[in-house]
């Protein structure tokens, strides 16, 4: 699996229903938020769809208009899924050794059951592999993209938390994980971070913590605050970083609740396209420093900023709802 950064031919999104879980009343504010990043990310590559029905297609149509996206680029596929973070449900690509693409089908459970039905969702990497004409391969282990975090070369860092979880693979030990990941994913060093940030509904996912910026270096977010849950899995995280990489520290944003929930809201939840590293910042004091964080990990790129408060009631940001496709 190449690294987020090596040159993408697209970018897989899945197009939120009007009726779905993931915004309950507050579903009209996303699709703008949307249309910026399909905006953004269209500016380097070209964008993929999945999407409900006509109806939908026609509204998702309408909002990219009105952020005025160029559909040139832009392509619709009437896959259904119930819910939009096509990071975890959406197709995992690969290179293979021949440098053929291939399409990795790990299986999609809604985080452990929790938002049942997932049928749909679980379906989109066969659809868009049979669409693409690209081999499948099954892996017979629940896996979200979000859950893992590649550098392109040979290492992968995932969370205990999350993939040794019981409501994932409960019939797997984390031996056959590992196998299962470094057979599917074409690495050799996986590091196992704790846990995951308070108020994350997937059982502490890695790309709300720790991401690779270069081979070497990752950035990971800390929280200097003692009193807040998530300073000691925070600091224990950097503490086993340290150990193989070079690390640099990322911000946390204050605290978001929203009706006595706290959401999980990070910086870490950025994606790299072609064109932009997308940040989602949260109307906070800590926005401009992770900016300019990320914008001395990336001197080639534009590091832009994208307002992320509507989208984080869903639980998630920018990188939970996209998946690249190499180039």
């Amino acid at each position: 699996m190449p690294a987020e950064w090596e040159p993408h031919a697209a970018t897989w999104l899945t197009w939120p229903r009007p009726n779905g879980i993931s915004f309950p009343g507050r579903y009209k504010v996303v699709p703008p938020v949307l249309a910026k990043l399909v905006k953004l990310i269209n500016e380097g590559e070209t964008i993929h769809i999945n999407i409900w029905d006509k109806e939908l297609e026609l509204l998702a149509k309408r909002s990219l208009e009105k952020e005025n996206v160029p559909m040139k680029n832009i392509y619709f596929h009437p896959f259904q899924a119930y819910e939009p973070w096509c990071r975890d449900h959406g197709p995992m690509f690969i290179v293979q050794p021949n440098g053929n693409q291939a399409i990795v089908n790990w299986g999609y459970n809604a985080w452990g059951e929790k938002y049942p039905p997932f049928d749909l969702d679980d379906s989109i990497p066969d659809k868009v592999a049979k669409v693409r004409r690209i081999p499948l391969f099954e892996p017979k282990m629940i896996l979200e993209g979000g859950s893992i975090d590649v550098n392109g070369d040979d290492s992968l860092i995932t969370t205990k938390q999350c993939i040794l979880n019981k409501n994932r693979n409960p019939n797997l030990n984390k031996q056959e994980i590992e196998s299962r990941l470094t057979k599917f994913v074409g690495i050799k060093n996986i590091t196992w971070l704790g846990n995951g940030i308070e108020g994350d509904d997937t059982d502490g996912h890695v790309d709300n913590l720790t991401r690779f910026v270069s081979k070497n270096t990752v950035v990971t977010a800390v929280e200097p605050n003692t009193s807040d849950p998530n300073h000691i899995p925070l600091q224990a995280n950097r503490n086993k970083l340290r150990q193989k990489f070079n690390v640099v520290e990322l911000p946390m944003p204050r605290k978001i609740e929203y009706k006595g929930q706290r959401l999980p809201a990070s910086y870490a939840n950025f994606y790299i396209s072609n064109a932009h590293i997308i940040v989602p910042t949260y109307q906070d004091a800590n926005d401009d420093r992770a900016l300019d964080i990320l914008s001395d990990m990336f001197p080639s790129r534009t590091v832009t900023g994208l307002d992320s408060m509507e989208l984080i009631w869903g639980l998630g940001s920018f990188h939970c709802l996209t998946q690249q496709e190499p180039a």
